[in-house]
C-alpha cells in the first residue's frame, strides 16, 4: 500500500542529524526525498565512518535520492531551485540567514512555489541574540536545561545519544505534517521554524511546569522521588529499573516480592509523600537486598505481582528481547555495496497507509542522473519545440 505522504516530494539541504531525520521520518511516510548535497564529499556524516555507508549516516537517510550540487556555481544554483520549485516541501538546517544569501531564502522561493513548505531548522532560532552560534546536539541539550535532568550536576556527563537533534528532526516533521494539512485546505504554503533550543524546552515541558509553580529548578533527583523510581544492580552487578509510580498496589507487591512487609507501617515510608521524602533511605534498604540475588530471580518476583520492573538493556539485549522481536523493529535490507544493512524501522504503526523502509542510504550523487539530466520526454518535446 502507497504511504501516506505518496506523491509529496521534499528537498533536502541538511547535513548531521536533525534535519535528515525530519526528511528519513516524511520519506518512511511514503514522501520522494531528494538529497542536495555539496561537492567534493557530501553530508559530513558520510565520514564519520569507513565508508560513506557506515551506520552513523544509514541511520538517518534511508528512503531517499542524493544529488550533488555545487551552490556556489551559477548551475548548482539554478539546479537547486529547479528542484525546489517542483517541491512540496523544502527541509533545510543551515546556519540562520546563510540560505537567504544564496537566493534560497523562503521569500524568494514562495515567488515562484507558492505551495511551498519551507522548514528551517536552526540552533538557536532565526532571531535573538544567539542566531547566528553555531548549534551542534550538546549545546541544545545543556541550554535547554535537558542535561541538567539527566546527568548529576555535581559530576556533569554528556549523554551517548544525540537527543535534541533527534527531538529537533521530530518537531520539523510535525510541523511540516501540519503545514501539510493546512495547505490542503488553503492552498497555501508556509514557513516552519524550529530549532535545537526551542524543540529540547518544549520537550521539557513537565519540568518547566514544576519550575513555574515552585520558583526551583527540578533536577534529576526531583522526579526520580517524585515518580519513585529506581535503579539497582543485582549480585551479579547486572542492573535493572522499577517504576512505582501512585498506585498503591505496586508499592503493596514491592513489600511482598523484597519480604519486607513491615515497612508498610514504617512512618518513613507510610504515604507516597513520605517515601518521596525518604526516598535515599528507601533506595539504600532496597539496594542491599537487590544485592543478594539475581536479576532474574528479582524480576520474576516483581513480575508475579504486577509490579514495572524490567531490566536495564543494552542494544544487544534490546535486539534479542522477544517483544522486540515481535514488533518487527530491526528491518533488514539488502544493499548493492554491503550486501545487507539493519535498520531500526519507524516507531509508529498506520493500518492503511503503512510506514515502509524501501532503500538503504543512497551513494553520493547516486541520482544526479535521474534527477538533473532531461528526461528524454524533455528532449523530444525541445526538439519538436525547435
Amino acid at each position: 500500500m502507497a504511504g501516506a505522504l505518496a506523491g509529496v516530494r521534499v528537498v533536502e539541504l541538511t547535513s548531521y542529524v536533525s534535519g535528515p531525520y525530519a526528511g528519513m521520518l516524511l520519506a518512511d511516510f511514503g514522501a520522494e526525498v531528494v538529497k542536495i548535497e555539496q561537492p567534493p564529499d557530501g553530508d559530513p556524516f558520510r565520514s564519520w565512518g569507513s565508508s560513506g555507508d557506515n551506520p552513523f549516516f544509514a541511520s538517518v537517510n534511508r528512503n531517499k535520492k542524493s544529488v550533488v550540487l555545487d551552490l556556489k556555481d551559477p548551475q548548482g544554483l539554478a539546479q537547486a531551485r529547479a528542484l525546489i520549485e517542483r517541491a512540496d516541501v523544502l527541509v533545510e538546517n543551515f546556519r540562520s540567514g546563510a540560505l537567504d544569501r544564496l537566493g534560497l531564502g523562503y521569500a524568494a522561493l514562495r515567488e515562484t512555489n507558492p505551495g511551498l513548505i519551507y522548514c528551517s531548522i536552526t540552533g538557536f532560532g532565526g532571531h535573538g541574540p544567539y542566531a547566528q552560534k553555531p548549534g551542534y546536539d550538546t549545546v541544545g541539550q545543556a541550554m535547554g536545561g535537558l542535561l541538567s535532568l539527566l546527568t548529576d550536576m555535581d559530576d556533569p556527563k554528556p549523554m551517548g545519544i544525540s537527543l535534541s537533534d533527534h527531538l529537533a528532526g521530530m518537531v520539523a516533521c510535525n510541523g511540516i505534517l501540519a503545514a501539510l494539512y493546512a495547505r490542503e485546505k488553503t492552498g497555501v504554503g508556509q514557513k516552519v521554524d524550529t530549532s535545537l533550543l526551542e524543540s529540547t524546552v518544549s520537550f521539557v515541558g513537565e519540568n518547566a511546569a514544576q519550575f513555574f509553580e515552585t520558583g526551583k529548578a527540578p533536577s534529576r533527583a526531583t522526579r526520580t522521588h517524585s515518580a519513585l523510581v529506581f535503579a539497582f544492580v543485582d549480585c551479579d552487578a547486572r542492573p535493572f529499573a522499577i517504576h512505582l509510580s501512585s498506585p498503591p498496589k505496586f508499592w503493596d507487591g514491592l513489600l511482598r516480592a523484597v519480604g519486607r512487609p513491615d515497612w508498610r507501617d514504617d512512618p518513613r515510608f507510610r504515604d507516597r509523600r513520605s517515601r518521596g521524602v525518604n526516598y535515599e533511605s528507601l533506595r539504600e534498604g532496597l539496594a542491599v537486598i537487590f544485592r543478594g540475588n539475581t536479576r532474574a530471580h528479582w524480576l520474576r518476583l516483581l513480575e508475579a505481582e504486577d509490579v514495572p520492573a524490567c531490566a536495564i538493556n543494552d542494544l544487544a539485549e534490546v535486539f534479542s528481547d522477544p517483544q522486540v522481536k515481535a514488533l518487527g523493529m530491526a528491518v533488514r535490507l539488502p544493499h548493492p555495496r554491503r550486501g545487507h544493512v539493519d535498520l531500526v524501522r519507524n516507531g509508529v504503526r498506520l493500518s492503511q497507509t503503512p510506514t515502509a523502509i524501501h532503500s538503504p542510504s543512497p551513494a553520493l550523487g547516486e541520482h544526479n542522473t535521474e534527477l538533473l539530466e532531461p528526461s528524454s520526454t524533455e528532449l523530444q518535446r525541445k526538439q519538436d519545440h525547435k
